[in-house]
This record gives C-alpha cells, sequence and structure tokens, in this order.
C-alpha cells in the first residue's frame, strides 16, 4: 500500500479511545490513503501504528463497519467499501426499491441536474461535457459493459458538477453506487438514437436551454420507465 504510514502513527490520549482510534481510521479512508476496494493494514499492524490496544482497533473497527465505510471479509481481512457514511446509508434506506423504482428516481434527479447545469455550467464545463460524451459514445465501440455504463455515469456525474451546487453533487456521487449496483442493464435498443439523446442534452445545457436540457432527459430515461416493471 503506498502511504506514508509515519504520518498516523501518532500515540492517542485515553479519554474515548475507541472514539478517538475510529475517528483516525475514518480519516485514512477519507482522506484516500486507505483507497475504496483495498484491505486496510491488520490489527496487529493498526496496534502498533497508533499505539492502542486490540480490543480498541476491533471495536473502533467495527463501528467503521456499521457506519458502511469498512467491510470485513471472513479469511481476508477488511477493506474500505465507501468513503462516505452517506453512501452506505443510502444503499441501506434504497436499497428494497424495483428497478422502476430506481429509473425514476434518476429521471427525477437527472432532469433537475440538467435544468440546473444548463443555468449555471462554465465554459470549461461545457469542454469537460463535451469530452466526457466522447467518451461515453467510443465506449460503445467496445463489448464491455461495464465500461459502457462506467462512462454514462461519468458523464451525467459531470453534468451534476456543472450545476456548482456542492449539496446536489455531494448527494448524487453519494448515490453513484446505488445506480451502479440497481441499474446496469440500462442500454437502449437503438445506441445511435441514445447517443443522439446525450449530444443534445450536452447541447441544450452549452446553449443554456434549461428547457431543452430536461426534455433531452426525458427522451433519454422515459423509455426505460415505461418498461419497467
Amino acid at each position: 500500500m503506498n502511504r506514508d504510514e509515519s504520518a498516523t502513527a501518532q500515540p492517542m490520549r485515553r479519554v474515548g479511545l475507541i472514539d478517538q482510534a475510529a475517528e483516525r481510521f475514518r480519516e485514512e479512508v477519507v482522506s484516500g490513503r486507505w483507497p475504496i476496494g483495498e484491505r486496510i493494514p491488520t490489527e496487529p499492524t493498526l496496534v502498533s501504528m497508533f499505539g492502542i490496544g486490540r480490543n480498541t482497533v476491533r471495536e473502533a473497527l467495527q463501528s467503521l463497519v456499521h457506519a458502511g465505510l469498512l467491510r470485513r471479509e471472513q479469511g481476508r481481512g477488511t477493506f474500505v467499501i465507501s468513503a462516505s457514511e452517506l453512501t452506505g446509508t443510502l444503499e441501506r434506506q434504497l436499497g428494497g426499491g424495483t428497478r422502476r423504482h430506481y429509473l425514476e428516481l434518476r429521471l427525477a434527479l437527472d432532469s433537475a441536474a440538467a435544468s440546473l447545469a444548463a443555468r449555471n455550467r462554465s465554459d470549461a464545463d461545457v469542454d469537460q461535457l463535451r469530452e466526457l460524451r466522447d467518451r461515453r459514445r467510443a465506449s460503445w465501440s467496445t463489448e464491455d459493459p461495464k465500461r459502457r455504463a462506467s462512462a454514462d455515469l461519468a458523464l451525467h456525474h459531470g453534468i451534476v458538477a456543472a450545476t456548482h451546487n456542492p449539496l446536489y453533487v455531494t448527494l448524487y456521487s453519494n448515490m453513484l453506487d446505488v445506480f451502479a449496483e440497481h441499474m446496469r442493464d440500462e442500454e437502449s435498443d437503438d445506441p445511435e438514437v441514445a447517443h443522439r439523446h446525450h449530444h443534445d442534452l450536452i447541447e441544450a445545457i452549452a446553449d443554456g436551454d434549461a428547457d431543452q436540457a430536461t426534455a433531452a432527459v426525458a427522451a433519454i430515461f422515459t423509455p426505460f420507465v415505461e418498461s419497467a416493471t
């Protein structure tokens, strides 16, 4: 693991030791020093690094498991699964929806984002969105559905970023894992039609036309919503 372990290996006070340890471990996750998808150091290593007891380490880690940041895997160790407690909360709260529910939610969120982006986008945002749109289209030259889904979500996330509303960005960013998990098969039967709708969406945002941007989002998602159960 590429990280400066000495930066966090400072002794802790005894008062509220478990809470302090949990907060220090949370900082490791949020800062990216413990990257998503990677295994964190073992309990003995953490004991040595932070100068605290093994039971304290175990309880502090367990609190982050409950918060949805870490996951224990029997025989393998403890892995980072999220850098935000909000993501885990959303996944638990939204885990029981149907395909139609997720599509309706995407339609609502992306429609509002497109409208705001059309009003607030900068010239740099437009350049970035056009690049992301081109990457999305290029991903269809492969037979990799994960790459396609990733490119599609990156474009829609870029639209949200162009709203310049930090609350919207935080909410949407934390919902991306939920969308990726429950909307893996959302591909148009006619990719060229979908590409055209995404082209129209980005150009409407570039033109500052909120109504046309919203209409383009509806054109993208409504067919999926109407066919969902």
